[in-house]
C-alpha cells in the first residue's frame, strides 16, 4: 500500500467534495492527529462548513486505513447522531476506492465472516483488533478500551448550551466515561460550534493547558499533555497566521456564507454569532453593558455642545476609536458619528478629519498615549477650524471602565439602527465582559467611559462656576 495523504483520500472517497483553502488547512491538521503527530485537538468551525464530513465521516474511516489495529470511538449529543457518522463512515470502508487505497482494512458484508460485529453502532475489522464504536452523549462505555476519541458536537442548540443542568451532566460523563476509557496513548479530538463559554470546551481550557495553532511546526512541537486549538472565524478578526491568512472581514467560505449574509446573521444576534461563528462564546450574564444602551430618532432642539473623543490603536491588533457627539441641556450625550477600524494611521488621520468636519465638532480631544500625540497634529493641520486637544490619559483602565459603567449607560444616546451602522463597535460595545482580562478588545469601552468622564466633570465645573458666581 502507497501512503496516502488524508485530502488525497478525502477527493478519492468522495470525489463531489468542495475544497476551499481553509478545508485543506483543516485536513492537513487532522492528518497530523490521524498520524500520532498530536495527541489531543480541538477544532472549532461555524455551522455548515463542513467541520463533521472531515472529523466524523472521512476521517474514522482514513484512521482505521492506517492502522487497522486502532480502536475508534465516536460521541454526539445523541446516540442517533453518533450511529450515523458511524453508518456514513461504513459506507467507505466498503467502498471500492478504499479497498484499493487500504486493502487490508475490511469490515463484514452481509453475515460473513460469522463472528465479526457489524451494526449501525459498532463495526469491527477483519483479522485485526481495530473497530468503530459510536455512543450518544450520556452513553455507556462499559468494556471498551479506546485508543482514538472523536466528540462532535457533545450539545444539540443553544438550549442544551445554556442549560446548567445540561452542562454539568456533559462534563461528568466526559470525565466519568470518556477519560476512564483512553490510555497512556489514547488520541482525542474535539470537533465543536461553541454555544457557550462554560461548555466542554471551555471547562477544558480552564482546567488543562491550551495552545492556539497559528504555525505549522507547532503540529510537531507541542507537548502531548497540552491541547492544541485551532479555530476558524467566519469573519476573520484576528491577525492573519500561517494557518489562516485571511484579511480582516474577508469570510471564510463565501461561495457558501459570505460576508453579506455573515453580517447580516451578527446584526441579529452578536453575543450568538460570536459564539457559534466566531468561536468567541460570551455568557450573556457576564456582560458590562449588554444591549441597554439608550437610542434616539434624533436629536434635541438645544445642544449645548459637540465634541469627540478618539483613542489611537495601542498596538497593531487594536481599534482605532473615534466617537463625534452632541450635548443637551440636561447633559445627555448623543453619539453621532463614528470612526472604527484597525487602518494604519496614515489613514485614519484623514477619516477622522473627515469624522470632525462632518460632524461639526468643534472640540475634539485625543488620547496622546503611543503616538496620540502626533496623530493629534496631523488632524489638526487637516481641520483647523477645529481645536484639537491631546492629553496622556493617566487612569487605570480597568477601574475606569468598570467604575463608569451605570453612567455610560445612563447617560449615552446612540442613534437608532446603529448596529448596523457600526456593527463592529455595537458587537465589541454590547460584548464588553465584566471580568476585564476576558475581553479582547478594550477601544470602544475606554473611548465611552473617556467621554462620560470629561463632559460629567466639565459639567460639574461649570455648576460649580455658577454656584460662586451667585
Amino acid at each position: 500500500m502507497s501512503y496516502c495523504s488524508f485530502p488525497d483520500f478525502a477527493r478519492s472517497v468522495y470525489p463531489f467534495l468542495e475544497f476551499e483553502p481553509f478545508h485543506e488547512t483543516y485536513y492537513r491538521v487532522l492528518q497530523a492527529f490521524a498520524e500520532g503527530r498530536i495527541r489531543r485537538l480541538v477544532v472549532t468551525m461555524p455551522p455548515q462548513h463542513g467541520k463533521s464530513m472531515g472529523a466524523t465521516t472521512l476521517l474514522p474511516a482514513y484512521l482505521l486505513g492506517l492502522d487497522p489495529d486502532l480502536r475508534v470511538a465516536i460521541a454526539s449529543y445523541s446516540a442517533s447522531l453518533a450511529s450515523k457518522f458511524n453508518r456514513r463512515a461504513q459506507r467507505i470502508l466498503d467502498s471500492r476506492e478504499y479497498a484499493e487505497l487500504f486493502p487490508d482494512t475490511t469490515i463484514k458484508q452481509g453475515a460473513r465472516p460469522q463472528g465479526y460485529i457489524r451494526t449501525s453502532d459498532e463495526v469491527e475489522i477483519i483479522d485485526h483488533k481495530g473497530s468503530l464504536l459510536s455512543v450518544g452523549r450520556e452513553g455507556s462505555l462499559t468494556g471498551n478500551r479506546v485508543d482514538c476519541f472523536i466528540l462532535d458536537d457533545l450539545y444539540k442548540d443553544a438550549m442544551e448550551a445554556n442549560s446548567p443542568l445540561v452542562r454539568t451532566n456533559c462534563w461528568e460523563w466526559y470525565t466519568s466515561v470518556v477519560r476512564t476509557r483512553m490510555h497512556n496513548q489514547s488520541r482525542e479530538l474535539i470537533v465543536f460550534t461553541r454555544w457557550h463559554e462554560e461548555d466542554l470546551i471551555g471547562e477544558l481550557m480552564r482546567r488543562e493547558s491550551f495552545v492556539t495553532l497559528i504555525h505549522w511546526a507547532q503540529l510537531d512541537a507541542v507537548e502531548e499533555d497540552t491541547w492544541l486549538h485551532l479555530n476558524f472565524e467566519a469573519l476573520k478578526a484576528s491577525p492573519p497566521t500561517e494557518l489562516d491568512p485571511r484579511r480582516e472581514g474577508e469570510a471564510l467560505w463565501e461561495s457558501q456564507q459570505g460576508v453579506k449574509l455573515l453580517t447580516a446573521k451578527r446584526k441579529l444576534d452578536p453575543l450568538q454569532f460570536e459564539a457559534m461563528y466566531q468561536g468567541h462564546p460570551t455568557a450573556r450574564e457576564g456582560l458590562l453593558y449588554g444591549t441597554n444602551f439608550g437610542e434616539y430618532d434624533h436629536l434635541p432642539h438645544e445642544i449645548v455642545r459637540y465634541g469627540s473623543y478618539t483613542d489611537t490603536a495601542d498596538m497593531g491588533d487594536d481599534y482605532l476609536c473615534s466617537l463625534a457627539y452632541a450635548v443637551d441641556v440636561d447633559g445627555l450625550i448623543y453619539i453621532t458619528d463614528c470612526v472604527y477600524t484597525r487602518e494604519s494611521m496614515e489613514l485614519t488621520e484623514s477619516m477622522v478629519a473627515e469624522m470632525l468636519r462632518r460632524s461639526g465638532t468643534r472640540q475634539a480631544r485625543i488620547e496622546s498615549n503611543n503616538g496620540g500625540r502626533g496623530f493629534a497634529r496631523a488632524v489638526q493641520r487637516m481641520v483647523p477650524e477645529v481645536a484639537v486637544e491631546w492629553f496622556h490619559q493617566s487612569g487605570n483602565k480597568e477601574a475606569r471602565i468598570l467604575s463608569n459603567a451605570p453612567t455610560v449607560l445612563h447617560l449615552l444616546r446612540f442613534p437608532q439602527g446603529w448596529n448596523h451602522l457600526w456593527p463592529e463597535l455595537y458587537q465589541h460595545l454590547t460584548t464588553y465582559r465584566r471580568t476585564f482580562r476576558a475581553n479582547r478588545w478594550h477601544d470602544a469601552a475606554d473611548v465611552v467611559t473617556g467621554i462620560v468622564e470629561k463632559e460629567v466633570t466639565d459639567r460639574t465645573k461649570s455648576k460649580l462656576r455658577s454656584v460662586r458666581f451667585l
